[in-house]
């Protein structure tokens, strides 16, 4: 898999996580991805394991590693005209600059799109943002919980009615969501260059993403008498989708769409085989006229037996159900660790550590995955591969433009 962006050098102006965890895709299978970072400080995402946010013990910071893997990292002050000039000569190489800095701030710096294509015509500019490029409120400060989360109608849609306060969402999920569109847009540009010599600008927005991952209900809402609530708290017009609360406390989901195909099969996994031909649930349309009769019934049964009683009792069971798990269940889950699904990582101390791979795979690998960078820890091999000399290093490293 490394190979597939093998030789594609991506220059990555971007903090938080949303447009670095595209890059760290993109590094993921092979891409060179320079990720520029303010000297003094780097991405401000590495403070947050100060505040117990990074998963590690303050000495090893996961959200960190998680994000950022496979890069290389040099600190340049773009606030300087000699840190600019710098970023202008990294994407002379370059094939993608990947950002999430604000129109606004981009325009002023002279980090947009015609400042950076003046130098290299052929650069992919991929910029990510909050609510769009476009319209009044393009520069609008945003975190995933603000612009995918609040405003991109998840939290209401998620949130049963009279839920104080609602829903809120996990670490990142409005992110790692948006970073998968951006990793699509970067790798559909790449093609399109590659057939048509076109580069392209990709933009992909949280809103944008919000929508994308709610369209369902974003296209039924189209009727005025859609209510994206309903499905949460039923009717059951079909008693064999829906969750099943178990003897000890756990949950089951069953979702039968084809419920009359896999209804027979059930009974007998249920130990329940008289049910096959109980005309009150003889088929789907006996079900739905039965439906509260046939739930409570459900009900019932499940609460019969423990979470783990009823896994191995239903493990075979050819049908579309699934224990509720943990994430620390989900981590050991035999189907994630049978695909690869997460893979070892080792500090330079030795410490081990797992982290997530991308969820795409290829030819049936799984990649190996790196180290993130210490802040600025490759600045002075990066610009020696650009063809400085080391006084001409010693130079900026006087102006302030690099540490």
């Amino acid at each position: 898999m490394q190979e597939i962006f093998e030789g594609v050098k991506v220059v990555e102006l971007a903090h938080w996580v949303f447009v670095p965890a595209a890059g760290t895709l993109l590094s993921d299978l092979g891409a060179q991805v320079l990720k520029v970072e303010p000297p003094a400080t780097g991405d401000p995402s590495r403070g947050l394991v100060t505040q117990g946010l990074g998963g590690g013990d303050r000495t090893l910071n996961l959200a960190w590693e998680q994000n950022n893997r496979g890069k290389r990292s040099i600190g340049i002050d773009i606030k300087k005209p000699e840190g600019r000039e710098l970023i202008y000569r990294l994407v002379e190489s370059a094939d993608v600059f990947l950002t999430n800095y604000r129109p606004e701030v981009l325009d002023r710096l002279g980090l947009d799109v015609k400042h950076l294509r003046a130098r290299n015509p052929r650069l992919i500019y991929a910029r990510g943002h909050g609510v769009g490029v476009r319209g009044p409120e393009a520069n609008r400060p945003c975190y995933d919980m603000t612009a995918f989360w609040s405003r991109g109608g998840m939290a209401h849609t998620l949130s049963r009615p009279g839920t104080e306060p609602p829903v809120g969402q996990r670490p990142a999920f409005g992110d790692r969501s948006s970073a998968l569109s951006m990793g699509f847009g970067i790798a559909s540009a790449l093609y399109r260059r590659e057939r048509t010599g076109e580069p392209s600008i990709v933009d992909v927005s949280l809103l944008a993403t919000a929508m994308w991952v709610l369209a369902s209900d974003v296209v039924y809402c189209g009727n005025p008498d859609y209510d994206p609530h309903a499905a949460l708290a039923g009717p059951r017009t079909n008693p064999l989708t829906g969750s099943f609360r178990t003897s000890d406390g756990r949950w089951l989901t069953l979702v039968f769409l084809q419920p009359d195909r896999y209804w027979p099969d059930l009974c007998r996994h249920l130990d329940r085989p008289e049910l096959v031909d109980d005309p009150r649930f003889a088929d789907m349309a006996a079900r739905a006229e039965n439906s509260d009769a046939c739930a409570t019934l459900l009900d019932e049964i499940f609460a019969s037996r423990t979470y783990a009683q009823w896994c191995e009792r239903l493990s075979t069971l050819d049908a579309p159900w699934a224990p509720m798990q943990s994430v620390r269940e989900m981590r050991d889950d035999v189907q994630t660790r049978a695909n690869g699904y997460m893979a070892p990582v080792e500090s330079p101390d030795g410490v081990a550590f797992e982290l997530v791979g991308g969820p795409a795979q290829f030819d049936e690998r799984v990649p190996p995955l790196g180290r993130a960078p210490e802040a600025g820890a490759h600045t002075e091999e990066a610009l020696l591969e650009l063809g400085l000399s080391w006084e001409e290093i010693a130079a900026f490293k006087k102006a302030g433009a690099i540490t």
